[in-house]
């Protein structure tokens, strides 16, 4: 794109300030805002009108059970063996959702470089590995494996993993990719500049995942292996199975479309998403949306009716992701602090919500699935996010867990 196509673009769009100060950048600089605007999804920005028209439909929520522990331990061998077969076959690949800093946890690199350790290092991104290389030794065979970063982290969180040799994984069956990203707006949509020449632009979502990995060429890739499922998963629980056999082998089993792993809820008002349907879709409701009635119904078992949280570890038929992203995501329009710069060319740091960022959910990826296999797992097994330094789901809770698994740090 050249200035004049770029100038024309804009002014339809009333977004023309973005050629503000382009007389006074360098030459590459000029090149890189020129790449950026071309890149730049208006369509996403369209979604701000709807936002403000308000139009909230009534959602029509069921309660959605699960395959308890108990049900599967009792065909553990069989779910096992048919989990196996197919990683054999390479028809699992993996995603790791590693676009996040540390910040939370005074930390200003990739979360998954940060070590958890007391008496040794213990990386975060070296937890997941070890966890994923005890699939590789029962099934004889590695599991091809994606990593999403940012552009903020690409290159930090590739050289870490370069530097400590994959911490044994075998480097042809890791790949990276960047996960796209969408342009910040003011509350009347008009997009922010961070800096002269730089639009302020932010990570498009945990629900961008997919787009972010066709974009890359990886869908080719994992084809060329023979992958049929991906097991998506985030970078902070350190307990979490990937690619675990007998998740696999059940959501197989179920002839089901995709599969989630889950935990009953601690206690009723726990701060969990919630798997359950919607007018006959799986739907995962945030803990916000629940009515007290949601929350402390009961079903003829005593048990809470609304009880399984998830944990951010799914399972999706390759063939149905593909289906259902023939048409674009709902786009999540959330106020946020950006950082601009203003007429004046002076960088502002707002302390309240002066925007919007426009971010895609992986819970919209399930609500698009014909169905969903509820799998629950053994909280204190499974389950160790690492959210901030102390407190509930924090580094002191990991070590704890961590511990109790016989895992040393």
């Amino acid at each position: 794109m050249n200035y004049d196509e770029a100038k024309d673009l804009l002014a339809g769009k009333g977004q023309s300030h973005l050629l503000r100060y382009y007389d006074e950048l360098s030459e590459e600089e000029k090149e890189c805002l020129l790449a950026q605007i071309a890149g730049i999804d208006f369509s996403t920005l369209e979604k701000l009108d709807g936002k403000k028209e308000g139009t909230d439909a009534v959602r029509n929520i069921e309660p959605l059970g699960a395959l308890t522990i108990p049900e599967i331990e009792k065909n553990r061998d069989y779910y096992e063996k048919k989990g196996l077969d197919a990683i054999r076959q390479y028809k699992v690949g993996a995603i790791l959702l590693a676009g996040g800093q540390g910040t939370r946890l005074g930390y200003d690199k990739p979360k998954g470089t940060f070590n958890i350790g007391e008496t040794k290092e213990l990386y975060i991104f070296e937890c997941l590995i070890n966890n994923l290389l005890e699939v590789v030794k029962k099934a004889g065979t590695y599991v091809p494996l994606a990593i999403m970063t940012s552009d903020i982290n690409y290159e930090d969180t590739k050289e870490f993993m370069v530097m400590h040799d994959y911490f044994g994984y075998d480097a042809e069956y890791v790949h990276f990719f960047i996960q796209d990203m969408a342009p910040a707006t003011d509350f009347n949509g008009k997009i922010y500049l961070a800096d002269k020449g730089k639009i302020a632009m932010s990570p498009n979502g945990n629900g961008g995942w997919f787009t972010s990995f066709v974009n890359a060429g990886l869908l080719e890739v994992f084809a060329g292996y023979g992958v049929e499922w991906m097991n998506v998963f985030a970078v902070d629980n350190v307990l979490q199975k990937i690619a675990d056999p007998c998740f696999v082998g059940a959501a197989i089993d179920s002839g089901k479309v995709s599969a989630a792993k889950v935990v009953s809820k601690a206690f009723p008002e726990e701060k969990v998403g919630l798997l359950c349907t919607e007018d006959g879709r799986p739907s995962i409701v945030e803990y916000y949306e629940m009515t007290d009635e949601m929350m402390y119904s009961k079903d003829e078992n005593g048990m809470p009716l609304y009880n399984y949280g998830v944990i951010l570890n799914y399972l999706f038929s390759l063939d149905e992701l593909k289906r259902i992203m023939e048409d674009p995501l709902p786009v999540h329009i959330v106020e946020k602090k950006i950082p601009y710069i203003d007429d004046n060319a002076q960088t502002v740091k707002p302390t309240e919500p002066n925007g919007y960022k426009y971010e895609l959910l992986v819970l919209d990826v399930i609500h698009l699935m014909r169905d969903c296999l509820s799998y629950e797992v053994v909280r204190d097994k499974e389950f160790a996010p690492i959210k901030s330094l102390t407190g509930v789901d924090s580094l002191e809770t990991a070590r704890e867990l961590l511990k109790r698994n016989g895992v040393e740090y």
